[in-house]
């Protein structure tokens, strides 16, 4: 489990939750810890994300917690 952040390293996961309307998601890391994430944290910029796509990203420390920030598609899995 991921308990501090570090911008050099890469993340694997699934997005499990994304709401359109609130632009906040859930991202399940492979090691099973979940971690909150923004629209604006989407590297492609399309500020939307289908819940089940696996992602690479990035943890950082924001607002009191760790957050996944630049969240990209993984391992070809395509943008739907």
């Amino acid at each position: 489990m991921v308990s501090s952040s570090d911008p050099s390293r890469r993340y694997r996961g699934r997005v499990v939750s994304f709401d359109d309307v609130s632009g906040l998601g859930i991202v399940a890391a492979d090691d099973g810890a979940a971690h909150m994430f923004h629209c604006i944290s989407i590297a492609d910029g399309t500020r939307t994300i289908a819940v089940g796509a696996t992602v690479s990203f990035v943890l950082v420390s924001r607002h009191g917690g760790i957050e996944a920030v630049d969240v990209v598609y993984a391992d070809g899995d395509a943008q739907r």
